[in-house]
């Protein structure tokens, strides 16, 4: 295209344009609506003292997405593919299993979050609003299978609102004070441990784990494959490094608006409100476009992550929309009943963190392996660092599933 217009572009210019943007397909699910639930309730609750928890994620993010990416890149082949070729078939069954109650936790918040926006932009109620999350998502995963650049687009598009929508918020904040302390690491309470959890699930997300495999194996180039990790790594780091932004944005915004005012904060729909009269109607409606957003685009790449699984770990196919409608229920019955959705959005949330491991351990396993990886081998190191990821994650899961039920 360059050439047609006499513009020469080196090739290595070229080769990051090709492999840029299945990362910010993948940063949309970093910044879902259970992000919303469990960084502002963290912040409006605990003030500045689990910024260390966004940060921390957000870094282990990049190192995980980009050993997602590799393998598709390198070998040609997504995670849940490479699963049932190189373990037993029970392993690869129980991995499937878990996926789906993971993609279920997933549709939860991303249904009951861009509902709750519906109705706080135009009074629908929640049930009929979920209704219209599917109808829309259904349209933006249409252009996903053919037109692959064009549901990139929209994605990113989307992403910018969210991006736009939190640093209007943040500007209005004024001057802020305390927020470095944040960054020392450290809790207050088993209350805060769960924020903590769900905020680790709400950033390191498990069903793009499988995701970012999937949508780097069509760049796997046998030739040139250091150029393309190299340009995968640039578009992770830059994608990524958004959702971090927004995600400190929205702690940085409930603390500074909520921690000490007084106001109500129990759930989103008291976050948008409380966000009007402290700083203006100008905020709440940046807070409920960026939701609406935030969801839409969120619901749409689950279901895309879902279909990869399936076709990754069973070789079978279903109809999106039967997906869809299997893995939106849970959502349905959560509006249906009445249930509080802040509540079940940061439950939903912890639900994700324990499918982590479940993602991030057969990653690095394979990741490891001459025979899967070729001359692009995980060094002794990385493959260190993957493990004590997974072990951190999952000592934190166990400490909360114990410290929940003896309380």
């Amino acid at each position: 295209m360059w050439e047609m217009v006499g513009i020469t572009v080196p090739a290595r210019v070229r080769s990051a344009a090709v492999v840029m943007g299945p990362a910010f397909v993948v940063a949309v699910a970093y910044v879902d609506p259970g992000n919303f639930a469990t960084n502002m309730a963290g912040g409006a609750a605990h003030g500045f003292l689990l910024l260390w928890v966004i940060v921390s994620a957000s870094l282990l993010a990049m190192f995980v997405q980009y050993q997602s990416a590799k393998l598709g890149i390198v070998t040609g082949r997504n995670l849940p593919e490479l699963c049932r070729e190189h373990y037993p078939r029970p392993v690869t069954g129980l991995l499937w299993v878990q996926a789906e109650l993971v993609a279920m936790a997933t549709d939860l918040a991303e249904f009951v979050g861009a509902a709750v926006a519906l109705n706080l932009l135009f009074g629908v109620p929640l049930l009929p609003a979920a209704g219209i999350t599917a109808v829309v998502s259904f349209g933006i995963l249409a252009l996903a299978p053919l037109r692959r650049r064009r549901f990139e687009s929209v994605i990113i598009g989307l992403l910018a609102i969210v991006l736009g929508g939190f640093l209007y918020q943040t500007l209005h904040l004024g001057p802020l004070t305390g927020a470095a302390a944040g960054l020392v690491p450290g809790f207050a309470g088993v209350d805060s441990v769960l924020l903590a959890t769900g905020m680790l699930g709400a950033t390191v997300m498990p069903h793009v784990i499988y995701l970012h495999s999937a949508l780097t194996q069509r760049h796997h180039r046998p030739g040139d494959v250091r150029g393309v990790l190299r340009a995968s790594r640039t578009d992770i780091v830059v994608a990524l490094g958004i959702a971090a932004t927004v995600n400190v944005s929205m702690l940085v915004v409930a603390a500074g608006a909520f921690h000490q005012a007084g106001a109500p904060r129990e759930s989103l729909e008291d976050m948008h409100s409380g966000l009007g009269q402290l700083l203006g109607p100008g905020a709440a409606l940046a807070f409920a476009l960026a939701l609406l957003a935030s969801g839409l685009a969120a619901s749409s790449v689950g279901t895309y992550s879902g279909q990869v699984v399936m076709e990754g770990f069973l070789r079978r196919r279903i109809p999106l929309w039967l997906r869809r409608s299997v893995t939106m229920a849970p959502a349905l019955a959560v509006l249906a009943l009445g249930i509080d959705p802040t509540k079940a959005l940061v439950l939903s949330q912890v639900v994700l963190s324990f499918g982590i491991p479940f993602a991030l351990v057969p990653m690095v396993l394979l990741a490891r392996r001459r025979d899967v990886m070729g001359a692009s081998v995980n060094r002794r190191g990385v493959t260190a660092a993957g493990a004590a990821a997974a072990l951190v994650i999952s000592a934190l899961n166990l400490f909360l599933l114990v410290r929940t039920v003896v309380g």
